[in-house]
């Protein structure tokens, strides 16, 4: 399977998981209109997708520094998909809790093997990476739909048709991995060691600014649905469609991120990214109607021109361990965001939702002046590689 080809298939096995990140927050209006949950509990339903995976992810990183497990990817899938569509089945709260963290550890162990992967089948390529976070994007802009589609004509009762995704995802990753296994026969791919000095100052300053960036994404996802209908004086139907412009935004911007990393190096084009993402996110709280669409959809492609870049900083940061840092820059430093979603739904609660998301425009400045004081890594070569241009010399 042609490089290209594998890279989509994968691109659309990260969609069939991260709609099940998405559907969370895409589930938050629905379980305030039929369980009558305050904006503190329906925040600490998205607390409960963010803790386990927070803390799984980084362990299934450090497992994937040791062993390849491709499996993980089709068996994770469908486990983020199974949570989802049992969360609406009870109208018991700690059962929602539950089932909504079960789906998180599925997303969880998805992830790090998923990154490994992806940057292994790329080659290294900016652009090619940029186009697996595409699917990821296109996961989160399809869950208000599906979810909507679904919850909507039926209520909650109906979120076991929510799996569906998860068992085509599940299946699609098959062919993708089948080729990753002929590949590693052939040129001993997972056998490589990375050659270089891990830098973990820097590594604990990008993710510093990964997990500003996840506040400000996760807090803004959780809510936006609901602020989204004060702020333009529509219904169900535009807290989706505000939740989609967040979500679709994304998908552009992580394409225009993997190719202006190939004009201008990673650090630079974050640090720019995140600067110009301050009055996005402003525009976002405070300006009303139809403009409010235009101000979420910059603010989105903003925060997501950064983030494949992310992930290769961090695995360049930190080149002997890998798995560890695509488990770091995707697990607990984005899913953090979700420990803050509490407090913002008890201000709001106390206060206004405008009053509570105000806050969130400092995230992308304190994330520029990190990226401010990061350098640009020099990607590693493969310490295999690296012995086939010396015997090729010595020869």
């Amino acid at each position: 399977m042609p490089r290209n080809k594998s890279i989509i298939m994968l691109s659309v096995g990260h969609a069939c998981v991260d709609i099940y990140q998405g559907a969370v927050a895409s589930l938050v209006p629905f379980f305030v209109a039929e369980r009558a949950y305050s904006y503190a509990a329906v925040s600490g339903i998205v607390l409960a997708a963010s803790v386990l995976s927070s803390v799984a992810q980084p362990v299934f990183g450090l497992l994937t520094d040791r062993w390849a497990m491709p499996w993980i990817l089709p068996v994770s899938t469908v486990l983020g998909g199974l949570g989802i569509a049992l969360s609406g089945l009870s109208g018991s709260y700690p059962l929602t809790l539950v089932f909504v963290a079960v789906s998180g550890v599925g997303v969880a162990a998805y992830h790090p093997e998923s990154a490994r992967v992806a940057r292994l089948v790329s080659g290294g390529s900016h652009t090619a990476m940029g186009w697996f976070s595409v699917g990821g994007n296109l996961g989160f802009a399809a869950a208000p739909l599906m979810v909507t589609a679904v919850v909507a004509s039926g209520g909650l009762r109906l979120s076991p048709l929510l799996v569906l995704p998860a068992l085509a995802g599940g299946l699609l990753c098959l062919p993708a991995l089948r080729a990753l296994r002929r590949k590693t026969a052939l040129d001993g791919s997972r056998t490589t060691a990375a050659l270089g000095t891990d830098d973990k100052a820097s590594f604990l300053k990008l993710s510093l600014a990964v997990v500003f960036r996840s506040v400000v994404f996760v807090g803004l996802s959780t809510f936006i649905s609901l602020y989204a209908r004060q702020r333009t004086g529509g219904g169900t139907a535009a807290g989706t469609a505000a939740l989609f412009v967040l979500y679709i935004g994304g998908a552009l911007g992580s394409v225009l991120g993997g190719s202006l990393a190939n004009r201008w190096d990673r650090v630079t084009v974050a640090r720019w990214s995140y600067l110009l993402t301050i009055p996005a996110v402003a525009g976002t709280v405070f300006v009303p109607g139809p403009a409010f669409y235009l101000f979420v959809a910059l603010t989105s492609a903003g925060l997501y021109i950064p983030f494949s870049l992310q992930v290769t900083l961090g695995q360049d940061y930190l080149p002997t361990r890998v798995g560890t840092a695509g488990g770091i820059t995707l697990g607990p430093t984005v899913s953090i965001g979700g420990l803050v979603s509490p407090l913002i739904g008890t201000v709001a609660d106390a206060t206004s939702l405008r009053t509570a998301l105000t806050p969130l425009v400092l995230m992308p400045a304190l994330s520029w002046l990190l990226f401010r004081t990061l350098p640009e890594p020099t990607a590693p070569k493969p310490r295999a590689a690296t012995r086939a241009k010396a015997i090729t010399v010595e020869g």
